[in-house]
């Protein structure tokens, strides 16, 4: 696979998960403990930031791969 198209489907993922870890904070009140509904929720939303940061990080590589022509 060469490195735009990869770099198109990198994006199109990020804008995927953005827009559900938007949704799920559109609600989100923090961990209330003793909770496990609450607890659950986190934990979504942290594996969800994770796969943006993710995400971001793997097409800031790739864009400068790019950019340096390799």
């Amino acid at each position: 696979m060469d490195s735009a198209k990869k770099l198109d489907e990198l994006k199109a993922k990020l804008t995927v998960y953005e827009s559900k870890l938007t949704e799920l904070l559109k609600h989100y009140r923090g961990v209330i403990h003793e909770d496990a509904a609450s607890e659950l929720k986190h934990a979504q939303v942290e594996v969800y930031r994770s796969m943006v940061y993710g995400l971001q990080e793997e097409i800031r590589q790739l864009e400068e791969k790019i950019k340096n022509g390799e």
